[in-house]
C-alpha cells in the first residue's frame, strides 16, 4: 500500500490497479479520434466572428480553389437539418443555437464547415472562407446593457426541477432579531473545460448505418438526439466510444457539430474526421456559467443559526434558459432555522452553458461557506464549532439525513492538519516574509442514483464478462465494475473483462452526477445475483453433489468455488458440469426507488432520470472537509498553497486507489478555481480572450505541493443496493472556499471574488 493506494478501512475495497493502465500508458488505448475507418475526409470548423448581428455574404470562391475541397457546409445548404429541443438532463442538445446562420447569437458560434481530403487543405480553405457581417451591440454579462433577468424557477436544473423555491420560516423577521447577522456579495468567473483530448467527431455511413465516434459520457444519449437531429431512426445510429480523455460535464450531451458532421459525410459519400481546435472548445461546447450570490446569515451569541438568505444570479444564453441553481443543496446543508432561497438567470450574448464538475454546489457552497467564515470572525468562533454548533440528523425543514458523518471528517481532517495550534487573529501567523493563514470549509455533493441495465457472463473456467453502456471518463468505472463482478462470482478480478461505452450494450446512464456506480453498480449486482442463484441451485440440488442438501442462502461463490458455511466446496468447472453448460449468461435492469416506472424504456431512448439527494424521503449526500494553508507574500502579495488536507465520508469505497485519485484530483482543481481559473472576458465585443491552455491558468506542479487524502469509513445501507454515495465531484466543492478563508485569516482582507488575484490584495 501506498499514499496512492490507501490501506482499506472498515467498508472499503481493495486499491486494485486501474483495468485500462496499461492500454493507456502504452498508448494501445483507442479514443474516438484515433478510430481507423476507411479514407475518411476532414472537416474544420468555421466561427463567427460577432457575438451578436446576421451574415450578409458568404464569399467560397478562394476557399473552393484550395485542392482537395470536397464540400463547404453553411446556412444555405443545411436547412433540411432538424431544429433539436434544447434539454438539460444529459444526452439531448447542448444548446438550442444549432443553425449555422445567419443570425448570430454569440461569439464563436459554428458558421460554417469545410470538408476536404486532408485536414491541411480543409483548414486552409476554411481559412480562405470569406463571411460578411452587420454586426449589433452585445451583451456580454451581468452589468451589460440589454440583458434580460428572469426568475429560474420551474426551469429544469442539472436533476430536478424546481417547482416553488426552498424556503421556511420568516427569514426577514429572523434576520432583523438575530444577535449577530452577515450580509454580503460573492461571485464566481466563467470557467472553461479544457480536457485534453479535444472536442471530436467522426462520422462513417455504411447505406443508411451511421457509426459515430466521440467522446461522450452518454452514448445512448448522443445516439437519440443525433438520429433527431437528421431525421433517422435511432436504431440506425452506432455510437462508439470506450475511451474519453477528460470531459468534467462538456461531453455529456450533442453539440451542434457532431449532427453537422453526420451530414456531411452523407452528403460527400466518405467517413468524415473533425478535430476542433483548443480555441474552438470554448464556444462550440459548454462552461461553468459565471454566478452571483447574495447571501445573509443570521445566528444568536451562541453560534446557534437562525436564518439563511441565498439569491443566486447565473448568465446564459440569448434564448436558453439553463440553469443549476444550488441552493437545492445548500439549504439543506445546516440546521440554518429560518430559511428563504431563489434564483435568477441573466440572458446575455453569450453561448450556452452547461455542466461543469459538482455544476450547482461548487458556486453556492462557495458562496455559503465563506459567509459562514464571515460569521464566525464576527462570533470571535472557531469555523470548526460554528459547524459543529449548527450540525444535526435533521434539517431545517424536518427531513432526516440517511447517514451523515461531517463532524467525523472534520474531526480527523483538523487533527491530522493541526488546526488546534490556528492562532485566530488575521495576520498573526508569520513564516518570514510570508504570511500564513488556515482555513476549512465544508464539501458536500447529492447521493443520486438512476436506471442502468448491465448483461454479466461466466465460463466454467472463472472467466467473466460484463458489458454496459455506461463510461469511464478518467474516474475508474472500468476498474471498479470488474471488482464488483469478481466479489459477487466470486473469481480473480484479472479473469474479469470490462466493456464500456457502447450503444450496442445494455444501456447505463450519464457519467454525470456522480452517479456511474451506483446505477451501473446496482445493475450488475442483480445479474451477478441472477448467475449465483442458478449456478447454487444446482450445486445444492444435484444427487451426490458435495453441497447437496445446503440451503442456498448459506452458499457463497468465492476464489472459483461454491462454499458452505460449514466449509463444505465444490469447484466452478464441476457446477457448471453438473447443469450441463459452459456458459451463464444474464442481462438485468435496475430501477431505483423514486424513478417513473418506464424509467429504462426512456433511458434507451436517450432521457435518463436521476433520483436521490433532496428529493426522496431522506436527505442523501456525500460530505467531506477540507483544510488548506495558504502563504501569502507580505510584499509581492504572491498567494501560494504548500498543503491541503480533506476527510471524505462517501458509503461504501470499492477500491481507495480510485477513490484517492478521485478525491486528489478534486481539492486540486478547487484551488485551481481559487487561485488560477477565469475566463477573461472583452465585456464590449462579448468575447472570450484567454482561449487557450497557455493563458487559461491552470495549476502547475510546482503550485501544488501536500495533499493528504483521509477516507472516512462510513456505512449507509439506504442509498442504493451497493451502498455508495458518489464522490468523483465531491472534493472540489469546498476548496474555493477554504482557500479563500485562508487567505483573510493571512491578510485581514476578504476576498469575495474568485479567483483570487494579486492586485485585489495589494489594493
Amino acid at each position: 500500500m501506498s499514499a496512492a493506494a490507501p490501506e482499506p478501512k472498515a467498508n472499503m475495497g481493495q486499491p486494485v490497479p486501474r483495468y485500462d493502465a496499461r492500454e493507456k500508458v502504452t498508448g494501445v488505448a483507442r479514443y474516438a479520434s484515433d478510430q481507423q475507418v476507411s479514407q475518411p475526409a476532414f472537416a474544420f470548423l468555421v466561427t463567427s466572428a460577432i457575438a451578436r448581428g446576421d451574415i450578409t455574404s458568404i464569399d467560397e470562391r478562394g476557399a473552393r480553389e484550395v485542392p482537395g475541397v470536397l464540400d463547404i457546409f453553411t446556412h444555405r445548404n443545411t436547412d433540411d437539418l432538424t431544429q433539436t429541443k434544447y434539454g438539460q438532463q444529459g444526452g439531448g442538445a447542448s444548446t438550442s443555437i444549432q443553425g449555422l446562420g445567419p443570425e448570430i447569437r454569440h461569439d464563436g458560434q459554428i458558421v460554417a464547415m469545410v470538408v476536404a481530403d486532408t485536414f491541411e487543405n480543409a483548414r486552409e480553405a476554411a481559412y480562405r472562407l470569406k463571411i460578411g457581417y452587420s454586426e449589433a451591440t452585445p451583451s456580454a454579462s451581468f452589468e451589460s446593457a440589454g440583458t434580460e433577468m428572469k426568475d429560474a424557477n420551474g426551469i429544469m436544473s442539472v436533476a430536478t426541477q424546481a417547482k416553488e423555491w426552498l424556503s421556511t420560516g420568516d427569514v426577514e423577521d429572523a434576520l432583523s432579531k438575530a444577535a449577530v447577522t452577515v450580509d454580503a456579495e460573492y461571485s464566481t468567473p466563467t470557467q472553461h473545460h479544457n480536457p485534453i483530448e479535444l472536442f471530436t467527431t467522426t462520422c462513417s455511413w455504411q447505406g443508411d448505418k451511421l457509426t459515430i465516434y466521440e467522446p461522450s459520457q452518454f452514448v445512448f444519449g448522443l445516439k437519440n438526439a443525433v438520429a433527431e437531429r437528421i431525421d433517422v431512426a435511432p436504431d440506425n445510429i452506432h455510437v462508439v466510444s470506450p475511451y474519453v480523455g477528460g470531459a468534467f460535464g462538456s461531453k455529456a450531451q450533442m453539440t451542434p457539430r457532431t449532427g453537422l458532421v453526420a451530414y456531411a459525410a452523407r452528403k460527400v459519400g466518405r467517413p468524415v474526421k473533425l478535430v476542433a481546435t483548443r480555441d474552438q472548445g470554448y464556444t462550440i461546447s459548454t462552461y461553468r456559467a459565471e454566478t452571483r450570490h447574495h447571501v445573509r446569515l443570521g445566528s444568536d451569541r451562541d453560534g446557534r443559526l437562525v436564518a439563511y438568505s441565498h439569491e443566486g444570479f447565473e448568465i446564459t444564453s440569448r434564448p436558453d434558459s439553463y440553469s443549476v441553481k444550488g441552493t437545492e443543496e445548500t439549504a439543506h446543508l445546516y440546521s440554518f432555522g429560518a430559511v428563504a432561497t431563489k434564483v435568477n438567470v441573466v440572458h446575455a450574448d453569450r453561448n450556452t452553458p452547461g455542466f461543469m464538475r459538482s455544476p450547482p454546489v461548487v458556486p453556492y457552497v462557495y458562496a455559503l461557506e465563506s459567509a459562514l467564515d464571515e460569521l464566525a470572525v464576527k462570533l470571535r468562533m472557531d469555523p470548526v464549532e460554528l459547524r459543529r454548533k449548527n450540525d444535526g440528523m435533521k434539517d431545517s425543514f424536518g427531513k432526516e439525513w440517511s447517514s451523515r458523518s461531517l463532524m467525523t471528517c472534520y474531526d480527523q481532517a483538523a487533527e491530522a492538519f493541526g488546526w488546534s495550534k490556528r492562532n485566530p487573529e488575521p495576520g498573526s501567523m508569520r513564516d518570514g516574509e510570508w504570511l500564513v493563514g488556515w482555513g476549512c470549509a465544508t464539501a458536500v455533493y447529492p447521493t443520486h442514483n438512476a436506471a442502468s441495465a448491465a448483461r454479466v457472463s461466466l465460463r466454467s473456467t472463472g472467466e467473466a464478462l460484463v458489458q454496459i453502456a455506461v463510461h469511464d471518463i478518467g474516474t475508474g468505472a472500468y476498474t471498479v465494475i470488474g471488482q464488483l463482478v469478481a466479489s459477487e462470482l466470486g473469481v480473480p478480478v484479472e479473469k474479469v473483462r470490462v466493456e464500456l461505452g457502447d450503444t450496442l450494450l445494455p444501456a447505463g446512464p450519464v457519467a454525470g452526477g456522480s452517479v456511474t456506480t451506483a446505477a451501473a453498480g446496482s445493475a450488475v449486482l442483480k445479474a451477478c445475483a441472477q448467475i449465483r442463484t442458478r449456478l447454487i441451485g444446482g450445486a445444492s440440488s444435484g444427487d451426490g453433489a458435495p453441497l447437496a442438501g445446503v440451503p442456498d442462502g448459506q452458499i457463497r461463490l468465492r476464489e472459483g468455488r461454491a462454499v458452505a458455511q460449514d466449509g463444505r466446496s465444490e469447484e466452478l468447472a464441476k457446477l457448471f458440469e453438473r447443469l450441463g453448460q459452459n456458459q451463464i449468461e444474464e442481462y438485468a435492469e435496475f430501477v431505483p426507488a423514486g424513478a417513473s416506472s418506464n424509467a429504462m424504456e426512456r433511458l434507451y431512448q436517450g432521457k435518463p432520470t436521476f433520483v436521490g439527494g433532496s428529493n426522496g424521503e431522506k436527505l442523501m449526500y456525500s460530505l467531506g472537509a477540507e483544510f488548506v494553508e495558504v502563504r501569502v507574500n507580505q510584499r509581492t502579495r504572491e498567494v501560494r498553497c504548500p498543503r491541503a488536507i480533506g476527510a471524505f465520508a462517501a458509503g461504501r469505497i470499492l477500491n481507495t486507489r480510485t477513490t484517492h485519485s478521485q478525491l486528489m484530483g478534486g481539492m486540486i482543481w478547487g484551488i485551481a478555481s481559487a487561485l488560477h481559473e477565469k475566463t477573461e472576458l472583452d465585456e464590449k465585443r462579448a468575447r472570450y480572450v484567454n482561449d487557450n491552455i497557455a493563458e487559461y491558468l491552470i495549476p502547475v506542479n510546482a503550485d501544488i505541493r501536500d495533499i493528504d487524502i483521509i477516507l472516512v469509513p462510513e456505512i449507509d445501507n439506504e442509498v442504493n443496493p451497493v451502498g455508495v454515495k458518489g464522490l468523483g465531484e465531491l472534493a472540489n466543492v469546498g476548496t474555493a472556499a477554504a482557500v479563500a478563508n485562508a487567505v483573510y485569516h493571512a491578510t485581514g482582507i476578504r476576498i469575495r471574488d474568485l479567483p483570487v488575484r494579486i492586485e485585489a490584495l495589494l489594493a
